[in-house]
């Protein structure tokens, strides 16, 4: 059962996973993976038909990716996959009906770069489609983490990080009209750091 299932889904996050067996995002055919890496949350996607597109600043990872979609589905293009930056995505405005962002925007290095990420990929979201994002996060460690400036902490794991918490998740939400249709869910790892799961739809 487990070589099957990861077979269908690969090493997918739980979260995206929990979200696709929930049918959430039945009706999306369009997707772009803001930050793909290698692909690792792609594999169900390309195996079902999907327009999926990914743009990561690491070329290998671009790379890695087109390898990774030639194998799964012929008909999906190898130009869909670029080196690119989630703050300026070389996409038109409404392009996608989901975009996923899965451990990316807390690289943001100030307030002004999250901003610019996370407009960035609303921009080519398409109304009536789907943010999905997991991004650390204080919540529940708040008095563990190291205050470093410009939104960015020090993290009991040793590493930096630029954290949100539910009250800014929950401006954003508002200001870019979007709605949640999942609360904010956060997962403590043993109080060395924690992971917040960002599910919006664009109104």
């Amino acid at each position: 059962m487990q070589s099957a299932l990861q077979e269908l889904y690969g090493n997918i996050d739980i979260y995206l996973f929990d979200q696709l067996l929930k049918g959430t995002y039945d009706k999306c055919k369009k997707i772009l993976d803001a930050g793909c890496g290698g692909g690792r949350n792609l594999v169900y996607f390309l195996k079902n038909s999907y327009e999926v597109y990914g743009i990561d600043p690491n070329p290998s990872a671009v790379s890695a990716v087109r390898e990774l979609s030639a194998t799964l589905s012929q008909a999906n293009a190898a130009e869909n996959f670029v080196v690119a930056t989630a703050e300026n995505l070389p996409f038109d405005d409404h392009s996608f009906d989901l975009v996923i962002s899965s451990a990316v925007l807390h690289f943001a290095q100030s307030p002004d770069h999250f901003h610019d990420m996370l407009h960035s990929m609303w921009r080519v979201l398409r109304p009536g489609g789907y943010l999905f994002a997991r991004l650390a996060s204080d919540i529940g460690i708040e008095t563990l983490v190291q205050d470093l400036g410009n939104g960015r902490y020090l993290l009991p794991d040793g590493s930096e990080r630029f954290l949100v918490n539910q009250q800014l998740l929950l401006q954003y939400t508002e200001r870019l009209n979007g709605r949640l249709h999942e609360p904010i869910k956060t997962t403590n790892v043993q109080n060395l750091r924690c992971m917040t799961t960002w599910c919006l739809q664009k109104v």
